[in-house]
């Protein structure tokens, strides 16, 4: 059987001050730094805990899916906090999303235990699970070190210039640090990466103790992967300089040649055993986001996250066709025309949920103007666990974010190759390296492990970075990637209208008074404007944190803010 490690606090957990600094760590509020890593079982715990600021996008911000400050989706709350994200009323004195303090918590944890994690346990060396500890522990600092990398970028791709922190530091260290520029941090991420990808293994699936959520060498490459696209991307590369396109690909192609990881026909939403999951956090049976989330008028429903028409365009017909809502209206909701990713994404009107079907149209079930229906029609499929049940026995399932997929990287490659050469079909040796597969076949690859049809050859070259903005949209959906997509294409400005459909049905009752059937037939979908985001390119980047700057007068402020 597999054993997942828990993602949650341990009971030695690095508590870091409140008060003052969270560069640096109070080792009294731990028991004796001896006692810690005196023993393998202690040890462990130690390092267990690091991962435990690891993050998921399910509630990421105000207790919802950034996706609803994109446009991809609406909250159907009005007074959610999310709200301010697109409102413009946040700053640095009242910041939102603010994790300078929690990822570097978690940078302070993770050098804690790599200047105290010991070699060996010679003592233990004649017990029966010594072998299989010493194998654990020899991987634990390079795991440790990915976890460190991988925080530095969740800084990074936030707040821009960041500070890099390697070592523990003393209080007046902390506060006295300076900020390395965006392409200082990425070498040092990529770097890291590197290192630790040496040592670590393809899986932890054969080992004894099978603790499959662990760090891989395929992590760490994953993570070099999306920093490479990142410091390539216009927001970061405002030159354009095609070498840094070049290592992307060259980063992605990577972890492709491993051959670990496969594109197929699978459930990608909440499944550990995913063959293109690469890391993900697992959480075991909880009902917290579908209560979040479920269809209002089902017991137990809050609605929350509402994917937008927007998102609903994206996705193509079952044949690659795109859609077009003047032309496809009628096949809108009819989810064996479109891709099959469209239904796995969100429930339209008519689609099945449970014993039933929604119906979102005004004055239906599951419509407005029920408080905190969905203003976009639609409502969120994506991690919903559907046999959810909050009457009858309050069953519950398990739950898994994928932190980095297969799909990513193809994605990723086919991004960064076609911004290096400009040609969608190109093959062949750049910078040293040798690409045998064409940005265009690295697209369909990743549609037809979807099942959808492969983009026409016919179609306009011209428009092939659309197509792949189009597809990691569609494919990443509510994975936490497009606010950042957009923000590093430095696109955000061109999706502040975010639209919804407002649907009109007729009843349908069929059977006698005693077996009653009741349905609804569409009658019309009117397209309407529901939000204006607030655009400012400041947004671009967070601002840090008034409390930070005050406490360390080195700190730069990030410009606009």
């Amino acid at each position: 059987m597999k054993k997942y490690i828990k993602i949650s606090a341990l009971a030695v957990i690095a508590v870091l001050t409140a008060g003052c600094n969270f560069l640096t760590l109070d080792e009294s509020e731990y028991t004796t730094k001896e006692y810690q890593f005196a023993y393998f079982g202690n040890v462990k715990a130690v390092c267990t805990n690091v991962y435990s600021y690891l993050q998921s996008g399910f509630d990421a911000v105000e207790g919802t899916m950034r996706e609803c400050a994109t446009d991809d989706a609406m909250y159907a709350w009005e007074k959610g906090g999310i709200k301010r994200y697109y409102d413009g009323t946040w700053n640095s004195i009242e910041p939102i999303d603010d994790k300078w303090g929690h990822y570097y918590a978690g940078i302070a944890a993770a050098n804690y235990f790599l200047e105290n994690c010991p070699e060996d346990f010679p003592e233990s060396q004649y017990t029966n699970e010594y072998n299989n500890n010493k194998k654990q522990l020899d991987l634990f600092p390079y795991e440790v070190g990915f976890l460190r990398a991988y925080f530095h970028f969740e800084l990074l791709k936030r707040y821009g210039n960041i500070i890099i922190v390697d070592h523990s530091l003393t209080m007046d260290e902390a506060n006295e640090m300076k900020q390395s520029s965006y392409d200082e941090v990425i070498e040092w991420i990529v770097a890291e990466c590197d290192r630790v990808a040496e040592k670590l293994p393809v899986t932890h699936a054969n080992t004894y103790y099978a603790e499959v959520g662990r760090v891989t060498k395929g992590a760490a490459l994953a993570l070099k992967s999306r920093a490479l696209l990142y410091a390539a991307s216009p927001l970061n590369n405002p030159t354009g300089d095609k070498a840094r396109w070049e290592a992307a690909a060259a980063a992605a192609k990577e972890l492709m040649d491993l051959n670990i990881y496969q594109l197929v026909d699978e459930e990608v939403s909440n499944n550990p055993d995913a063959l293109g999951l690469i890391m993900g956090i697992r959480y075991s049976d909880d009902a917290t986001f579908e209560s979040a989330n479920y269809p209002m008028g089902y017991y137990g429903g809050n609605s929350g996250v509402n994917p937008s028409q927007n998102l609903a365009e994206a996705f193509d017909l079952i044949d690659g066709t795109q859609f077009d809502y003047a032309k496809h209206q009628d096949i809108m909701f009819d989810q064996s025309a479109r891709d099959p990713r469209f239904a796995k994404t969100m429930y339209c009107f008519g689609a099945p949920f449970r014993e039933t079907k929604i119906y979102s149209h005004v004055g239906g079930p599951n419509g407005q103007p029920t408080e905190g229906a969905t203003k976009t029609s639609y409502y969120l499929r994506k991690f919903i666990q559907e046999d959810t049940d909050f009457l009858s026995n309050g069953s519950a399932f398990p739950h898994c974010w994928p932190l980095f997929r297969y799909s990513e990287i193809y994605l990723n490659y086919a991004e960064a190759l076609y911004n290096a050469t400009g040609n969608r079909d190109f093959k062949g040796s750049l910078g040293g390296v040798n690409f045998t597969m064409s940005p265009l076949e690295a697209i369909n690859a990743v549609r037809a492990r979807a099942g959808v049809g492969s983009i026409p050859a016919d179609e306009d070259p011209a428009g092939f970075l659309e197509r792949i903005h189009k597809e990691r949209r569609v494919e990443l959906a509510f994975e936490d990637h497009r606010y950042w997509d957009l923000r590093r294409w430095m696109k955000a400005d061109e999706a502040v209208e975010i639209y919804g459909l407002q649907l009109e049905a007729d009843k349908v009752v069929e059977g006698d008074e005693e077996n009653q059937v009741v349905s609804y037939q569409l009658k019309s979908a009117q397209k309407v404007l529901l939000r204006t985001n607030y655009w400012n390119d400041r947004m671009n980047y967070y601002p840090i944190s008034r409390k930070e700057t005050f406490k360390n007068r080195n700190l730069v402020q990030n410009q606009g803010w």
